[in-house]
């Protein structure tokens, strides 16, 4: 019988899963995590450490386990063995906390916002990803077909989300060639995140068991669409849901929309963590049913910020499950640091104590009021620069590790038309 190894894992600044792996009853007898180097830190999604960068050759870290996060992978081939696999925290040799672990960052802003605000943020992620490699079809989109297609993946999938405590929703196919959909119920925000970061990787491992490839990558030209992640949020004060009032305007309660207003504030600054590629902004155009502006609306999957529809059949309660969904994430940014900013947002907006200047009925494009999104990720970055509150969010040295990764990227990226730009993120991610 082959040792049961554990992999310790953390997601970086660029979401790719990292870690080194040790014999499972040894990370847990021992209660030190393994061994970590800051500069992992500054990796782009290329695997080139951005230069400069803040860290150099120097320090060390540990990643400790979360044991709450673990899960198993199958074994391959004739060894049945699984991995254990758990997401950690990157912290200090003595144990402190290490002000780059993102992880502990989207931690801190969710604790801000209950110790000022008494908010916790309920939340699920939406995964779009495109199957790829020979023997792959599909049926037209949303179909049957394309469905049976996936066959046996898709409900081997299912079964090793729900064995992972992952809890699945719905398993579809989407629009575009090839491409399929996973949700996941809403849970926690850091729980959110976590399952998140994990849910790819039960993605992409289950795909490789199959002989073919999962990639998240925004935008896919031979899928013909993109692939977002779309993030829903509901928000609770002592336990009780705060997001619903069916008397307001959308069904939007007070306090809900003010801490929302919080991210439209500030949206092109979230931007430059929520959708931080080259290639993020070839799909956040209007018509694209991605996010075409910046906007609250009812039931519009063109807007930043979609009202989503009140379920009544059969004396259904909405009062839980009525959320906000925010459209403008792809797989390229962290799920941890989605979530920070977007508490960092709602946290801004509670602060401000401006509503939302309207609730749209209807078409983005009908509306004069509605502000266009960043075009590019530079834009993005140059707004989260300029945004006196958002810039204050997370530490100068941070942010600025984050802006050398993504101007790195630019760098080796340059030259390259947007169609080459797309293959290139779709072989890494």
């Amino acid at each position: 019988m082959s040792t049961a190894l554990a992999f310790v894992a953390t997601c970086d600044l660029v979401a790719h899963v990292r870690g080194r792996s040790m014999a499972r009853t040894s990370l847990i007898e021992s209660g030190t995590g393994v061994g970590w180097t800051p500069a992992n830190m500054a990796l782009n999604a290329f695997g080139k450490i951005a230069d400069p960068n803040y860290f150099g050759s120097l320090g060390d870290l540990r990643l400790i386990p979360d044991f709450e996060t673990e899960i198993t992978l199958p074994g391959f081939g004739l060894d049945p063995t699984p991995l254990h696999f758990f997401l950690s925290n990157q912290v200090l040799p003595d144990g402190a906390p290490w002000e780059f672990c993102p992880r502990t960052i989207a931690q801190n802003a969710l604790r801000a916002l209950h110790d000022e605000h008494g908010i916790e943020i309920l939340a699920s992620f939406e995964h779009e990803f495109v199957l790829m490699g020979d023997g792959t079809k599909s049926g037209v989109p949303f179909g049957l077909d394309s469905y049976r297609m996936a066959e046996p993946f898709g409900s081997q999938l299912y079964c090793e989300l729900e064995n992972a405590g992952l809890e699945p929703e719905n398993w579809l196919p989407e629009y575009g060639t090839g491409q399929f959909e996973i949700t996941l119920k809403p849970a926690r925000a850091i729980v959110a995140a976590d399952r998140a970061i994990i849910a790819r990787e039960i993605v992409r491992d289950c795909a490789r068991r199959h002989g073919v490839r999962a990639s998240f990558a925004p935008l896919i030209p031979s899928a013909g669409v993109g692939n977002g992640v779309h993030v829903h949020l509901s928000m609770t004060k002592d336990g009780i849901p705060i997001t619903y009032d069916p008397s307001l305007p959308g069904n939007l309660a007070k306090e809900a929309s003010i801490a929302l207003n919080g991210i439209l504030a500030h949206a092109p600054s979230i931007l430059a963590w929520t959708a931080p590629s080259q290639i993020s902004y070839l799909r956040l155009k209007p018509h694209q049913w991605s996010a075409g502006g910046i906007a609250i609306a009812i039931q519009n999957r063109e807007a930043l910020l979609r009202i989503c529809p009140v379920v009544t059949i059969g004396g259904n309660d909405p009062t839980a499950s009525f959320n906000v969904e925010f459209r403008a994430a792809d797989a390229t940014a962290n799920p941890w640091m989605v979530i920070a900013a977007l508490a960092k947002g709602l946290a801004a907006g509670l602060a401000d104590r401006k509503a939302p200047e309207k609730i749209i009925v209807g078409e983005l494009e009908n509306e004069d009021s509605v502000l266009p999104l960043p075009t590019s990720v530079a834009g993005a970055l140059a707004a989260l620069k300029a945004d006196v509150v958002a810039r204050t969010w997370f530490s100068a040295a941070f942010m600025e590790t984050h802006i050398q990764i993504r101007e790195s990227e630019s760098a080796f990226l340059a030259g390259l038309d947007d169609a080459e730009k797309c293959e290139k993120y779709a072989n890494v991610y």
